[in-house]
């Protein structure tokens, strides 16, 4: 029956978080929003986002609160981590705009997270898990925070990644058509000096051995 009692306080702290990752994909001039809903004045929001790939992996973005005032904004944005606190119970909007790219689809992650503070609720018994409940909390925070890190480093090398293989596709596009050319043009010389030859040896309509 510990075991129950130890994880407690990590109970009681995952209780007051909900959040949300997706993926999504921006067309070209596309403008897609994302809502969030806050329930009480005071709590956390967590927003990220990293463009993974199209582009100069660059994005336009905005958040604005239930009365549609701007929080934050950014543009030509490659990545972006905030925290920030609700102030108003409501629908909170994460829009994101690709007005800058008139040709390329870009690929966006993104987490919105919506956190309440942790809540101190008494033991089931009067003096059972109360010497212990402080230093369990620390502990759980302490590992909540070490395991946002790793979270965080993750989505680094995750979008390192995905746009290290949207660099290396678009190079090897980039030199197939290279190649594709350069051999149209060199069979296009090798056609004129042919033609070139050929009048270089034929005068008056008459042919020359050589």
């Amino acid at each position: 029956m510990t075991i129950p009692f130890l994880l407690l306080p990590l109970l009681l702290f995952t209780a007051h978080t909900h959040a949300t990752a997706l993926t999504t994909a921006i067309g070209p001039n596309e403008r897609l929003c994302f809502f969030a809903d806050v329930d009480k004045a005071g709590e956390k929001i967590g927003f990220y986002f990293a463009v993974q790939s199209g582009g100069s992996f660059d994005i336009d973005f905005e958040v604005k609160d239930p009365n549609d005032k701007q929080l934050i904004d950014g543009a030509r944005e490659r990545q972006g981590d905030y925290v920030l606190t609700a102030n108003t119970v409501g629908e909170y909007s994460f829009c994101f705009e690709n007005d800058m790219s008139t040709l390329t689809e870009k690929l966006l992650d993104f987490d919105i997270m919506v956190e309440s503070e942790p809540r101190r609720e008494p033991p089931a018994r009067p003096g059972q898990i109360s010497e212990h409940t402080s230093a369990l909390e620390e502990s759980v925070f302490r590992l909540n925070g070490m395991l946002l890190n790793i979270k965080r480093t993750q989505k680094y090398f995750h979008t390192r990644e995905n746009r290290g293989f949207d660099i290396v596709k678009a190079t090897v596009n980039r030199l197939f058509w290279y190649a594709v050319l350069e051999s149209i043009a060199v069979v296009g010389m090798a056609m004129v000096q042919v033609y070139v030859l050929q009048t270089f040896f034929t005068k008056t309509g008459r042919r020359y051995k050589v």
